[in-house]
């Protein structure tokens, strides 16, 4: 009572005049869901890297931002120790601040000029 166990791929006659259509239609369905089922593999595998990469990355620019402020402190404190001696601490505490928010109000500035220049080319690109 040794039954064979049946093939894991059915045969598919080789000559185009002993298939059937029927069966075309199934070989087709078969290989396009294996072409799916590789892609969403391969897309898988890739989003996994990036992901890894970024979660790596993320803690490198945060370290680099973190030094860069405390550069700019250490800049911040060496203009106020300068300038107190010349002008008096006050007076540096001013000058100081004055420069501070200048720079800031330049960056908002850029900031402002680029997010409009977004808006155009976004609203000549939209269709109407």
């Amino acid at each position: 009572m040794d039954t064979p166990e049946p093939p894991l791929v059915n045969e598919i006659p080789v000559d185009a005049a002993e298939r059937s259509l029927v069966d075309d239609v199934r070989q087709l369905v078969s290989d396009g869901r294996t072409l799916v089922e590789a892609e969403l593999a391969y897309h898988k595998s890739r989003l996994t890297l990036a992901g890894r990469t970024a979660k790596g990355m993320a803690g490198w620019i945060a370290l680099a931002l973190s030094l860069v402020f405390f550069a700019l402190m250490a800049l911040v404190m060496g203009l106020l120790l300068g300038l107190s001696t010349l002008i008096g601490p006050w007076g540096a505490t001013v000058v100081a601040v004055l420069l501070l928010l200048g720079s800031a109000g330049l960056s908002g500035w850029a900031a402002l000029r680029r997010w409009h220049a977004m808006e155009r080319e976004m609203a000549e690109g939209a269709p109407e």
